[in-house]
């Protein structure tokens, strides 16, 4: 499902630390709701084996994105499994960034400082991911584009359906959500009819929130 900035999702599901079978599972939830775009991160042994094969069943219904990537190498592998997106904590290096634009797959690298988002701006990522928005606070993003301009800029870290209006109305542009959307025993259980109402539940505190 490759797409522009412009399409892509302003809510996307990240899961962190699950095997195959969970991360199935969760996504088939996933598909068809509010939410278009999952973000599978790399602090599994298989986790580029699972995010392959999110990518060859799920990839024509929701937009399938690598997380937590570190390395030019890690890059390659996902770019090469299919993502649409990449996502870290951290800076992409230039020719990360390159890399991205030149397989079409849109770049989130990870920022906190002026500094830093400063140095995304200038190097060309799509979207700017900064992290943890929960411990800058909404503000942060309002007065991080004073100097700069608007940004396209992403909260992820202690986003949860109460806050995400809060986020998306001074200045975030797109949230990554976590722990906030499922319960994890839901996850590691297998749970589909507990994941849909945590999902049901989640939906109905959105009604109202642009995108």
């Amino acid at each position: 499902m490759k797409q522009s900035v412009e399409e892509f999702s302003k809510i996307t599901a990240i899961l962190r630390g699950y095997d195959y079978a969970q991360v199935e599972t969760a996504v088939a939830v996933l598909c068809g709701s509010v939410i278009s775009a999952v973000e599978i991160t790399l602090n599994h042994p298989d986790a580029k084996d699972i995010i392959r094969r999110i990518v060859d069943k799920f990839g024509d219904r929701i937009a399938v994105g690598a997380g937590t990537v570190l390395s030019a190498e890690d890059l390659q592998d996902v770019v090469e499994a299919g993502v649409d997106f990449v996502l870290a904590p951290s800076l992409f290096s230039r020719d990360m960034l390159d890399y991205c634009r030149h397989h079409q797959v849109i770049s989130v690298p990870g920022a906190l400082s002026p500094s830093e988002v400063h140095q995304c701006v200038k190097d060309g990522a799509d979207i700017i991911k900064i992290f943890p928005a929960g411990t800058v606070g909404s503000k942060y993003f309002q007065d991080i584009q004073a100097p700069f301009g608007p940004l396209p800029l992403m909260a992820v870290g202690g986003i949860h359906a109460g806050n995400i209006a809060e986020y998306l109305h001074v200045g975030a542009s797109y949230v990554g959500i976590a722990s906030g959307l499922f319960r994890k025993e839901d996850i590691a259980g297998g749970n589909i009819a507990g994941m849909q109402r945590s999902l049901e539940e989640f939906a109905m505190q959105m009604e109202g929130v642009d995108g």
